[in-house]
Formats: structure tokens, C-alpha cells, sequence
């Protein structure tokens, strides 16, 4: 019996339950008998029945697929793009499948970052003990040393982790558009130090314990008439989240808790904590960022912590469909006057790349990223962003020399 043939059954009896209801006398007796067949029906064991078991192989061999040498995931026998729906009527099975092969995707990544990039990995928080959760980040060798130019890459919220624009890109077109190791690459190429950010690798996952279940009388110190209350909408949200749980969770899979790591609890405190332990000690005269999605929000905040270091250090900053809002953020005056100075942002639309976009916010200009796919924008809008850095630090370079000149001529003046 399939999840959809469940489904038909729980709304035939729906139907007849609403029928029955609008009935006389005898009609309600007969709901109230249907509705103590319900009660009786073990969702529980009838969903066991049509789902497999939850369990997947832990690599990309086991999934029988490969990346071929345009970086297009492919299956091994047929050579097939990757299949979703692997079986039908099991959309829950199908998502913990791709789910599964998203973990290797991602430690797959990673390893392309430190073998063929030749970036390294540093754990987080730096003084962390062996025993406390931990996140990481990477950088290149010359990161902290090079004199001149540093490159930090941010990506968006979600299951994407460092070297990730999107894992729907990486299995379902490739590796180019999908991560960043392009703007990688090409970074280390034209002489710059790289950081990649891992923002939304927050915290890790235990198994639920009963010491670990929070209580619904916390709160000792409120009035007994709140607390009863509280008890009463402890137990009403409990009764629902678990009649759905059997839904959900058929296989009754172990309960999990986030343990989350120290500085590191939200892709704003990531960025803070990198900010704050390695950017600033860089010896990079130029900083650029490359922020997309929710990563533009998460620069908006460093901006508002550390507004004077951010000027003081950052050159320009490239967004990629960014959702910073400045108004909800509450940017002051100065930090927007800074962004339409030193920032552009490479927003989803029809347009060519590049075409000027309005925008309602009076932050930074918006122009194409030459797609309607928010998670394409940071790949099509590559030769741009670097364009606009090279753009920005010359007009730096051009914009110091010409104050030493005034400043050298001021001199002279003076000592005439």
C-alpha cells in the first residue's frame, strides 16, 4: 500500500465523516463509530509497511555516480543526469536519498578545496578544546601574508557549506556553476589571498537524552495562573507535533538536539569571529568580499558591529542576490553612504548582465546577474565582480597617489 493510497483512504473517511455529520441521530452514532475506527488505525505501523528503510550508501561510488571531466554528477552505468524520484509514491524516501548523497556532495567539495585549490583547513573557535564542537573555515597559504590583495567568500543560508553556492547546482548541472572554486581559482590566478567562510555550519547534532527534554514548568518565579497555561499550551502543541511525528518520522528515527558551537551559532557570529581573528591581522592592502543570498545580510551586520575597521579595510564588496534590507538591519547614515560607494549588488533578472536595475533601497546599486535564477546569480556574474574589483582598487591606487601629490605639493608650498 503506497503513502498515496493511505492518503485517499484518510480523505474517503474525511468525506464520509463530514456526511454523516450533517445527518440526524443515527448518523452521529455512526461517526462516532467511525471516529473510534480512526482512533484504532496505528499510523505508525501502516507507514512502516510502505517506507524502506532510511539507509544510504556514504559515498558517491555507493550511489553508483561520478563527476565526468566537465564536472557534470553522471550516473556510473548509464551515464544518466541524477533521477530524483528513484521511487515512485516515496517523495519522503527520495528526499532523505538526496539528502544523503548532499552530505557526501558536500565532504566531496571540501576535498576539492584542499587538493586542487591547495587551501587549508583551520578549525574554529582557534582556542577551541579537543572535546567542544568545532567549525572550520579555509584559506590559502598566502592569505594572512599577501601585501596586496585578499578575496572572502560567503555563501547563503541553507544545507550549502564552504566552497558551496548551491548543492541543486552541483548535482543537478555542474561543478563550475554550483561552487566556488571558479572564483577561487581565478582569485588565486590574478595574485589574490582567499578565505572561504563556512557560515552555516552552527552546530552539532546528539541524540536526544530525557535530561535533555525541556520542562514545561520552567519558569518557577511566574504566577501559578501562567504557568498552568503554559503547561496547558505545552501539551496541546505536544499532542499535535506528535500525532504529525508519525508522519513524519514513520521509522520513529532517533531525535536529535543542536549543540552549538562557541562564537560560531549564526552565520553573523561566524563572520564576526573570522573578522575578528583573521581579517583584520591580514596584511592585505585590499579586502573584497564576495557575498551571496543571505550572506549579504550577514556583511550588512559585520558592517554595523565593526563599521570603521570594515572602511577602514574593505575595498569593495560584490553581492550576489543578496537580501540585506538596511532598513530592517537598521544601517545608519554612513554605512549606507558607504555601500553605494563601495559596493554593487548582482540581483536575479531578465536583463543582459550588468544592465542597471531600480532599486527601493537606497543602499548600493543593483544591476543584472544576466539570470532569473537566484542561484546562478553568483556564477554568471563572475567576470563582472572581478571587472568591478579591479575597477575599484585602481580607482583606490589612483585616488591615494593623487593625495600624496597634493599632500607633496603642500609640503613644498610650506617650505617655500
Amino acid at each position: 500500500m503506497s503513502i498515496s493510497i493511505i492518503s485517499l483512504i484518510w480523505l474517503s473517511l474525511g468525506i464520509n465523516m463530514a456526511q454523516l455529520q450533517q445527518g440526524g441521530p443515527d448518523e452521529k452514532e455512526k461517526t462516532t463509530a467511525l471516529k473510534d475506527l480512526l482512533s484504532r488505525i496505528d499510523l505508525d505501523e501502516l507507514m512502516k509497511k510502505d517506507e524502506p528503510p532510511l539507509e544510504f550508501p556514504d559515498t558517491l561510488e555507493g550511489f553508483e555516480y561520478a563527476f565526468n571531466e566537465k564536472g557534470q554528477l553522471r550516473h556510473i552505468r548509464t551515464g544518466e543526469p541524477f533521477v530524483f524520484n528513484a521511487r515512485e509514491d516515496l517523495h519522503r524516501w527520495n528526499q532523505k536519498r538526496y539528502e544523503a548523497l548532499g552530505e557526501i556532495i558536500t565532504k566531496y567539495v571540501y576535498e576539492l578545496l584542499e587538493k586542487d585549490c591547495n587551501l587549508k583547513k583551520i578549525s574554529l573557535p582557534v582556542d577551541a578544546t579537543e572535546s567542544e564542537p568545532k567549525n572550520f573555515i579555509f584559506m590559502s597559504e598566502d592569505a594572512m601574508t599577501n601585501p596586496d590583495k585578499l578575496m572572502v567568500l560567503i555563501h547563503g543560508s541553507g544545507v550549502v557549506r564552504a566552497g558551496q553556492w548551491a548543492r541543486r547546482l552541483i548535482i543537478n548541472e555542474d561543478l563550475d556553476s554550483g561552487t566556488q572554486i571558479p572564483y577561487i581559482k581565478r582569485a588565486m590566478d590574478e595574485g589574490y589571498g582567499v578565505i572561504v567562510l563556512n557560515p552555516n555550519e552552527n552546530y552539532i547534532e546528539v541524540e536526544k537524552t530525557k535530561s535533555q527534554v525541556q520542562s514545561s514548568s520552567d519558569g518557577s518565579d511566574e504566577p501559578a495562573e501562567k504557568r498552568e497555561r503554559k503547561d496547558k499550551t505545552f501539551k496541546e502543541a505536544k499532542k499535535r507535533r506528535d500525532f504529525y511525528e508519525k508522519y513524519r518520522n514513520p521509522q520513529k528515527e532517533k531525535e536529535m538536539v543542536p549543540l552549538y558551537i562557541r562564537d560560531n551559532g549564526s552565520p553573523e557570529e561566524h563572520l564576526i569571529y573570522v573578522w575578528d581573528h583573521f581579517i583584520t591581522h591580514s596584511a592585505a592592502e585590499n579586502t573584497f568580499f564576495v557575498a551571496h543570498s543571505y550572506g549579504g545580510l550577514a556583511f550588512v551586520e559585520l558592517m554595523i558591529q565593526r563599521e570603521a575597521d570594515v572602511k577602514n579595510k574593505v575595498t569593495a564588496v560584490a553581492l550576489t542576490d543578496s537580501v540585506h534590507n538596511v532598513w530592517h538591519q537598521e544601517a545608519g547614515k554612513t554605512i549606507r553612504e558607504w555601500m553605494r560607494e563601495n559596493c554593487c549588488n548582482w540581483v536575479s533578472s531578465s536583463e543582459p548582465l550588468d544592465t542597471s536595475v531600480e532599486s527601493m533601497l537606497p543602499d548600493c546599486p543593483r544591476v543584472s546577474a544576466g539570470t532569473e535564477r537566484h542561484e546562478l546569480t553568483s556564477w554568471k556574474s563572475l567576470p563582472s565582480v572581478f571587472k568591478f574589483f579591479t575597477e575599484a582598487s585602481e580607482a583606490k591606487s589612483s585616488s591615494l597617489r593623487a593625495a600624496l601629490t597634493r599632500r607633496s605639493h603642500r609640503i613644498k608650498h610650506e617650505e617655500i
